[in-house]
């Protein structure tokens, strides 16, 4: 595959710095270095680093214009939907799919709650730590994983999300228990919430979904 590409850096500055008709590069520690004191080695990494960091720049200033855009475009669509027809795309939530007529292309929007956790939270901690102590050492070995787990975090406070809602899940018939998930419950905060975008295409209509990367490290 061809790696040539039209798309244009950002401007990077080189770094070289002119100073009474001779040119220097400043260090790690601030200092200027002359130009022909620096290992050819060590200019040429600079440059290589210099031109990715063109890229990548004029890359994340396309993207973060790209999902204005697309918000824009989605969102014009809906107010013609709503106004022309009286009709809303979408659950309550705010999660809606558009597809194109051939159903070979698809825009999914996701709106996912962002959580934080109120002072219900350490009483729970409180009441698992106490079926902890009474539970045999043999006893419920896969849960007493999970609690230790969920809340094994280094800033007091804090848990492992997705696993606290594992934790919501089990059946346990013990009174303490019951009241450490009804405190989980009464802890969760919903503070805002943040749009996500996935963009699909197929070949043909039996064939799988595959999504348009925009992600670095899935590219």
């Amino acid at each position: 595959m061809s790696t040539e590409t039209a798309f244009r850096p950002a401007p990077i500055p080189d770094g070289i710095i002119e100073f009474q008709g001779k040119s220097y590069m400043e260090d790690a520690r601030g200092s200027l270095t002359p130009l022909e004191l620096i290992k050819s080695q060590h200019l040429l990494e600079d440059q290589t680093v210099r031109k990715v960091m063109g890229f990548a720049v004029a890359l994340s200033e396309q993207v973060s214009r790209f999902k204005m855009h697309t918000y824009e475009d989605l969102g014009a669509f809906d107010a013609i939907l709503s106004q022309e027809y009286g009709v809303t795309k979408g659950g309550p939530k705010g999660n809606r799919t558009y597809q194109s007529h051939d159903a070979l292309m698809k825009v999914e929007v996701r709106v996912a709650d962002q959580l934080d956790f109120g002072p219900e939270l350490q009483t729970a901690k409180v009441l698992l730590d106490e079926c902890l102590t009474e539970w045999s050492a043999d006893s419920r070995p896969e849960v007493r994983a999970l609690i230790k787990e969920t809340f094994a975090t280094e800033k007091e406070g804090q848990v492992n999300r997705a696993l606290l809602f594992v934790l919501l899940r089990l059946d346990v018939e013990e009174p303490r228990w019951k009241r450490a998930m009804e405190a989980i419950r009464a802890a969760i905060r919903i503070v805002g919430s943040k749009t996500y975008y996935r963009i699909q295409r197929r070949k043909s209509h039996d064939a799988p979904w595959e999504t348009v990367t925009i992600d670095l490290a899935k590219a």
